[in-house]
């Protein structure tokens, strides 16, 4: 896929939760100013009928995304927020007629982790896991990092935080999967659940105890997807419990894996959080807390 010019069309969707449509506006001038058209899905401006925590009935959704997938006008296809909902859709889509599409950029986070799973195993291509415009965390970090990783990706080939540390030192290389981490765990037994064997594992997540992680994360390694996973890197657990409880969890679980493990990266539920490539070869630097785009 090319990176994106100005000119083109980016298509704004809502595949899970209601947008606040404060966020919706202030955002749009953002999207505009890098020389894109933007074409506001009908999901973005609505919200079910009775279930309030959807923006839309699952067909709805389901058609708003592959409507945009299948418009040859349309460059790229961006989740204004998360919430939950995604995976409803996801047996809706005809994935074989978006297979015979031309390729799209797609990129979103949080719940969107599901249809990155989908796009991955369905389409074969890669995504960007990235901060979602209808936020209050769409800082200007944030938009000029998705911003660069729409159009000059070339720029954003190494990414640290002077927050990271090293939980496992070493170095590893893969292609880079993950997300969400309750969507990961979620996705176990379903046809989009993927594997992490011979790749780098982005895991984050939010208000999220810490008992509740450690069953999540439980699940997955009982599961048999982090077998053969080549290393981890964390983001960031706003709302999760202290940094030092979580941590001390993750270690406790990851830890044995015997793979580099690098913490707090930066990215997720937080401010300035960096738009992430999934489904692209990087090397991990656990011990220097670096993550390098396309080695």
């Amino acid at each position: 896929m090319r990176p994106l010019v100005p000119g083109d069309t980016l298509a704004l969707i809502a595949p899970s939760g209601p947008i606040p449509q404060a966020h919706l506006e202030a955002a749009l001038p953002v999207l505009e100013s890098w020389g894109l058209k933007v074409s506001v899905g009908p999901c973005v401006r609505s919200r079910h009928s009775t279930l309030e925590y959807l923006s839309a009935a699952d067909a709805e959704r389901a058609e708003e995304f592959t409507a945009a997938w299948l418009d040859p006008s349309v460059q790229c296809v961006l989740a204004a927020r998360g919430g939950y909902g995604s995976q409803r859709m996801l047996d809706l889509i005809d994935w074989r007629a978006l297979a015979d599409a031309p390729p799209k950029i797609f990129a979103g986070s949080s719940d969107v982790t599901a249809l990155h799973q989908a796009v991955s195993v369905h389409l074969g291509l890669v995504s960007l896991f990235s901060p979602m415009p209808a936020s209050p965390l769409f800082d200007t970090f944030a938009a000029e990092h998705l911003r660069q990783s729409l159009f000059e990706p070339e720029k954003v080939v190494l990414l640290s935080s002077p927050s990271s540390r090293t939980l496992v030192p070493g170095r590893a290389r893969g292609v880079l999967t993950g997300g969400n981490l309750a969507l990961l765990a979620a996705g176990l037994g379903t046809p989009e659940q993927g594997s992490a064997r011979g790749r780098i594992v982005l895991l984050e997540d939010v208000t999220e105890s810490v008992y509740r992680l450690d069953r999540l994360l439980t699940q997955l390694l009982r599961s048999g997807w982090f077998d053969g996973v080549a290393g981890i890197v964390l983001g960031s657990w706003t709302g999760c419990g202290t940094p030092e409880r979580v941590e001390a969890l993750m270690l406790d679980r990851l830890g044995s894996l015997g793979v580099p493990v690098l913490a707090d990266l930066g990215f997720g539920h937080v401010e300035s959080s960096p738009t992430i490539p999934l489904g692209l070869a990087a090397e991990l630097d656990a011990t220097a807390g670096t993550l390098t785009l396309g080695s």
